[in-house]
């Protein structure tokens, strides 16, 4: 994202995007490294294969630094994409447990 925000803008800066593809690839990243729906199916299939250490890592300590990067370029992502991924992701994971 910060490759296309630098082609369309001249900047590098991920916290200034102002290009609508731009903060669409990020929000997308974004919700693939936390595992949020749609982009969750990842997530369960690596936990069922791995030690309960790994797993305790990935589920805690590996979000931290996307939910830092969501918070520092929360003011140009989308607020409706990333509510309507949030409501998906509790839904989902409530009905599929």
């Amino acid at each position: 994202s910060s490759m296309t925000n630098a082609w369309y803008t001249g900047q590098w800066d991920i916290t200034q995007m102002t290009h609508p593809l731009s903060c669409l690839i990020l929000t997308s990243a974004i919700a693939m490294k936390l595992g949020l729906a749609p982009f969750h199916f990842w997530f369960p299939e690596v936990l069922q294969g791995s030690p309960l250490t790994t797993g305790l890592l990935l589920s805690t300590v590996m979000k931290f630094p996307p939910i830092t990067l969501l918070l520092m370029t929360s003011h140009s992502l989308n607020p409706t994409l990333l509510t309507i991924m949030a409501i998906l992701s509790a839904a989902l994971g409530g009905w599929m447990g």
